[in-house]
């Protein structure tokens, strides 16, 4: 007859607890798949009274040029690793990030709901016919050109250099460098591939000035405090 061991059978819920605190700051990706279905219905399914559309005098002399479909396409990939990354090494560098993340998205998409954006950019005609322009077709029949005022590659570069900025690992002059640019030809291709006008990818900045702000200058902390002071207040005045 076999008798379980009762030091064994207390490792295990000391096991999952050690767990669940060391990597509870994953829970916050599940903001990703909610911002997924809140993004698939502005796309596929709102359908608003009027587009308001993107564009401004310097959309018109930037040409379109299909190399940036590698820095645009890379974005993708920037964003995995830095949740990654963060997210198993880093989680206060992690928490920070997905804050701004999660402050940003969602006001992006009160943005879509109040003042619904397209652009019209796209040329009907690629200037040549290589890989990068065919991708770019396929592409442009799968993505929308509608939901594009704040630009979300924009906004979703600047969390990765910030996050960058703010870890440890990253505090050399060539690394901070290094996200700067590549954040930088990110934003830029976003216009040179005609998927957003220069006044998306203005307004993903002011987004993301204000993001930082509040995440990284302590707004956040202030705007409880505050709260905390007023319910304080008002339970010692009702209470």
């Amino acid at each position: 007859m076999h008798h379980r061991d009762p030091s064994a059978a207390g490792l295990l819920p000391q096991l999952r607890h050690l767990v669940l605190e060391e990597y509870r700051h994953l829970f916050l990706l599940l903001y990703w798949p909610l911002f997924g279905l809140a993004f698939h219905f502005f796309e596929n399914i709102f359908a608003p009274h009027r587009w308001h559309i993107m564009h401004c005098a310097l959309d018109d002399v930037i040409p379109f040029c299909e190399w940036f479909v590698i820095p645009y396409v890379f974005w993708f990939v920037y964003l995995i690793f830095m949740h990654a990354y963060a997210g198993l090494r880093e989680p206060a560098v992690f928490r920070r990030m997905m804050y701004f993340i999660i402050f940003t998205y969602t006001t992006a998409l009160f943005l879509f709901l109040v003042f619904p954006t397209a652009q019209l950019l796209r040329p009907a005609v690629f200037p040549r016919d290589n890989v990068f322009t065919r991708f770019m077709a396929m592409f442009y029949r799968l993505d929308t050109s509608t939901n594009v005022c704040p630009s979300l590659h924009v906004v979703g570069s600047m969390a990765v250099t910030f996050a960058a900025w703010d870890s440890p690992r990253f505090q050399s002059r060539k690394w901070k460098a290094a996200f700067g640019v590549t954040t930088a030809l990110i934003c830029v291709s976003t216009v040179f591939l005609k998927q957003h006008s220069a006044v998306d990818v203005v307004a993903g900045l002011l987004l993301s000035a204000i993001g930082w702000h509040l995440v990284y200058r302590g707004g956040l902390e202030r705007i409880a405090a505050v709260f905390a002071q007023q319910r304080d207040n008002f339970r010692r005045t009702y209470g």
